[in-house]
């Protein structure tokens, strides 16, 4: 799978809110750096970016510091999302994405390992199979708790 290099970020989340202090936030180095959104997809809330990819974990450092410390964004916990995701009671859809069944989640609603490296708004709810077996066997698990 595509997701190697961000599970060692974003798994090893503990459970709870952390401080902006408490957090690595890395660099300005993405493209998307200073623009009002978070693109690191280890955080959770209303300042995310639509688009998120690998590449730009550790790679936004002033947004999502900023979204943090304001409230707007939480760091993600694997731990903690997977205690509340009820797959039976989710919608996933269907399977009209453009990467439906190519053994990833392309679902932005979902983080974990069998995440695809780069999701987007476009493709919430069309990969259904994916998503849902990954699910199933605890692999991924909602991204808003």
């Amino acid at each position: 799978m595509r997701i190697l290099g961000f599970l060692s970020i974003s798994l090893c989340v503990s459970a709870g809110a952390l401080a902006a202090q408490d957090v690595n936030f890395g660099d300005d180095s993405s493209q998307w750096a200073n623009n009002g959104e978070c693109d690191d997809r280890r955080f959770v809330g209303s300042i995310m970016a639509t688009i998120l990819n690998n590449e730009d974990i550790g790679r936004d450092a002033t947004d999502c510091s900023n979204g943090l410390s304001a409230g707007s964004l939480i760091v993600w916990s694997a731990t903690t999302a997977a205690k509340v995701t009820q797959c039976a009671a989710i919608d996933f859809g269907d399977n009209s994405g453009e990467y439906a069944d190519d053994h990833e989640c392309d679902d932005m609603r979902f983080e974990g390992l069998g995440m695809a490296s780069s999701v987007g708004a476009d493709d919430i709810g069309k990969d259904a199979n994916d998503c849902r077996r990954f699910c199933d066997a605890g692999v991924i698990a909602v991204r808003e708790y």
